[in-house]
């Protein structure tokens, strides 16, 4: 087994069982591209079992934390196992979740979502994809079932210097699905579809706005950045009486389309503007429109913590433009995804935004990801989904 010794004090990090060791913590030791590495501090003492990446700023990716412990195919069928037997104690109102969340799991660079009889795995990290066919295999003992997508698609992938493939690793089957989530459906692809095909992580947040929409009796909702319309599902099914859906992905809007006449909803309550959302929430406003709920749940502008100035200026102005539209009484759901922003951070953005619009709101909850998507107490970086309901005074 190969051994890489940190630099002194670098293994502060490993003690409290965070699971990264930067390139710049490593004194020396080097290994190939997922080769399972022994970690140890300046003075000799193990600190962990970890996947080691030649290319990446994350040069280490840790396994596991005992020294007894064998990181062979056992190891990961345990793990997996683990990951999977946890969902099960989780409230989910859907036959589509996240079975396995990397790190959060144990499983770093590891992302697997479930969608009825089909699994979805991206192998984002080099150590994932040396056990590629280790995991796939524990994966579908764990589940039982017998048919698995990979969406190794992700730009994480290039910076662990691999290339970008999908397809599939076991069986076949159709691409195009249709999940059940809460009282509604909505249509996906697999193959094509963002992240695994669909954003699950919101699952609990659109059934927390279309009970918002029910319990204030919203009539005109603005969902920004909707991507396949599941907030603007969500809304309908709340009884909004107009919802106005807007993305720059003419594909998405047509299948957002097709997820409201999926549901039943008539045509006439739904209009999709293919556009740019910071365009048209000014032209919006120029135009002396309002709504009575909004949602804000735009891309990634921060992947990380230098990203996070320019993203921040981003947020804050979409942010400050839907505060101008909202109306008196009115509802902003507002996100970022991005993990260079932090939740103390975003709520300071928002606040900014607000007071250029001159209105003032109730911070009415805070949100984050479904529990499938788990955060743990050592990784604080898993919290990248935060997000703000604000009811505006």
């Amino acid at each position: 087994m190969k051994t890489i010794r940190l630099r002194p004090g670098k293994e502060r990090s490993l003690l409290r069982r965070h699971p990264w060791i930067f390139e710049s913590a490593i004194a020396r030791g080097a290994a190939d591209a997922g080769e399972t590495v022994r970690v140890e501090s300046h003075e000799g003492q193990f600190l962990a079992w970890a996947a080691f990446s030649p290319v990446s700023k994350i040069r280490a990716r840790v396994w596991s934390f005992e020294e007894s412990r064998r990181i062979d195919a056992t190891f990961f069928k345990l793990t997996c196992a683990q990951a999977v037997s946890a969902r099960q104690r989780f409230d989910i109102q859907s036959d589509a979740l996240r079975l396995v969340h990397g790190e959060s799991d144990g499983l770093p660079g590891l992302i697997v979502d479930r969608y009825g009889d089909t699994l979805v795995a991206q192998f984002l990290s080099a150590g994932a994809e040396r056990w590629k066919e280790v995991l796939v295999d524990a994966l579908l003992a764990a589940t039982g079932l017998s048919r698995l997508y990979e969406r190794s698609d992700a730009s994480g992938r290039e910076r662990e210097g691999l290339p970008l493939v999908s397809g599939w690793l076991r069986g076949a089957g159709p691409v195009e699905l249709v999940l059940r989530e809460h009282g509604w459906q909505l249509a996906l692809n697999i193959a094509t579809g963002h992240k695994t095909g669909f954003y699950l992580d919101q699952r609990d947040s659109r059934k927390k706005f279309a009970d918002y929409t029910h319990r204030l009796k919203f009539e005109r909702v603005l969902n920004c950045y909707c991507y396949t319309g599941g907030f603007t599902v969500a809304a309908l099914t709340g009884g909004a009486a107009h919802v106005t859906s807007i993305d720059s992905s003419g594909p998405a809007l047509q299948q957002a389309g097709a997820n409201v006449a999926l549901n039943g909803f008539d045509a006439g309550r739904a209009t999709f503007m293919d556009a740019d959302v910071n365009a048209s929430l000014r032209q919006l406003g120029a135009a002396g429109r309002t709504f009575d709920a909004i949602v804000l749940d735009p891309p990634k502008f921060a992947p990380t913590v230098t990203h996070a100035e320019r993203a921040a200026r981003a947020y804050k102005d979409i942010n400050r433009l839907a505060c101008k539209i909202l109306a008196p009484g009115g509802v902003l759901f507002t996100y970022s995804c991005s993990g260079g922003i932090s939740a103390d951070l975003f709520h300071k953005i928002v606040a900014s935004a607000a007071i250029d619009a001159q209105v003032d709101g109730y911070i009415v909850e805070r949100l984050g990801g479904a529990p499938d998507h788990p955060m743990t107490i050592n990784f604080p970086e898993g919290e990248y989904l935060k997000g703000l309901v604000v009811m505006r005074k």
